[in-house]
């Protein structure tokens, strides 16, 4: 195991840390000891970007940091580190500097966007009755219903907050589209991949909630990028 690199899972809107959990046990079933999952406040990404990086600052070794949906832009944000080796893009956003998610959405809007509902105290929330079919149609019922109620709403200003300094136009990538994405346009995640210049994509049809519904080829595409980066 200690010729792995950490591996730092970082979550997007909507959602918490335990989005990962399938992607988890298959790391760990996989010989991967260093596994850490941010807790992202989702208060703004320079709060989210700082977040991030105490917890890799924590390690000591080279860490590959890996972001689903919006926790793209944040390991995009905080990947400047010298210890991170490699970012992995799971039907993510990967804004270059002066890009917001929220502008990327509003270029090529996604299926669900109207399924998203504002609360009185400035909250982004993922309309429950419609998160099964937005967020994560490719799993059960129940799955969804779990995820939707315990859904992590975003304060809906950080939409709107730019990348200032991208790390992947510095540091090694990974990404991987889900091409029946309905939260994020499968298409604009093509041209954040394409742009990037990966080492490799892949693409799975897939949900946006493919790290739950697919989590053997996400891990697969972890893995290579784990194998890629010294350890």
């Amino acid at each position: 195991m200690a010729d792995k690199p950490a591996i730092v899972l970082v979550h997007g809107f909507w959602g918490g840390a335990a989005h990962w959990a399938k992607v988890i046990t298959e790391l760990h079933r996989r010989g991967f000891g260093s596994l850490h999952a941010v807790e992202n406040p989702l208060t703004s990404l320079a709060d989210d970007a700082e977040r991030t990086r105490k917890m890799v600052r924590q390690i000591d070794g080279p860490v590959v940091l890996v972001g689903h949906s919006y926790g793209g832009a944040v390991i995009t944000e905080a990947g400047d580190l010298p210890n991170v080796t490699g970012l992995v893009y799971i039907a993510a956003f990967a804004p270059d500097a002066g890009e917001s998610p929220g502008q990327i959405s509003q270029e090529k809007p996604p299926a669900a966007f109207e399924n998203l509902a504002p609360d009185s105290d400035g909250y982004l929330w993922v309309k429950q009755d419609k998160f099964h079919e937005s967020f994560a149609q490719d799993l059960s019922e129940e799955e969804a219903l779990v995820m939707a109620v315990t859904q992590k709403a975003p304060l809906a200003s950080t939409f709107g907050d730019n990348v200032t300094a991208p790390a992947w136009r510095s540091k090694p990538t990974w990404y991987q589209v889900s091409a029946a994405d309905r939260m994020i346009h499968p298409d604009n995640e093509r041209r954040m991949a394409t742009r990037m210049q990966p080492r490799r994509t892949i693409e799975l049809d897939a949900g946006h909630a493919s790290l739950a519904s697919q989590p053997g080829p996400v891990t697969d595409l972890i893995e290579v990028a784990a194998v890629a980066s010294p350890g």
